[in-house]
């Protein structure tokens, strides 16, 4: 079966959102790459600061999610961080664990729907991370 993993794109705060996302999801990086690594000259102007930004990083979730992001270099334009459009649902295997994720990814964050028994049978919430990232937090005891 196809799974699908998040991607997510920041501007120049990759390393930092994601050092953030792993103190609440645990685990180590999978993978951390950034410009500058990339062998031979790779055709695109970089400055030292943005040869210093993350290319690509991957955090390991749960049993068999990735969340990947990276930084867009300044000459790609910029991400509108207000303007996501899209969620990431995270279905949480515990109450225990739906808190875990949804306060510890709220801090400095605004919540629009607070975590608790929702109509249709699961407990859910709703917020956007300090980082503009818009995320769902459900756990369905069912």
């Amino acid at each position: 079966m196809a799974q699908i993993n998040p991607y997510l794109h920041f501007n120049g705060n990759a390393e930092e959102a994601f050092t953030f996302y792993k103190s609440v999801f645990g685990n180590e990086f999978a993978m951390l790459v950034r410009f500058k690594d990339m062998p031979g000259d790779p055709g695109i102007p970089l400055n030292e600061d943005e040869a210093n930004k993350i290319m690509h990083i991957a955090l390991p979730v749960g049993k068999s999610n990735v969340l990947m992001g990276s930084d867009v270099p300044s000459f790609m334009g910029q991400v509108n961080e207000n303007e996501n459009r899209s969620k990431i649902s995270i279905s949480a295997e515990s109450k225990e664990e739906a808190d875990k994720i949804f306060y510890g990814l709220t801090a400095g964050g605004k919540v629009e729907m607070p975590i608790a028994d929702s109509p249709w049978g699961s407990y859910f919430g709703m917020f956007r991370d300090k980082y503009g990232i818009e995320w769902m937090v459900d756990f369905d005891p069912k």
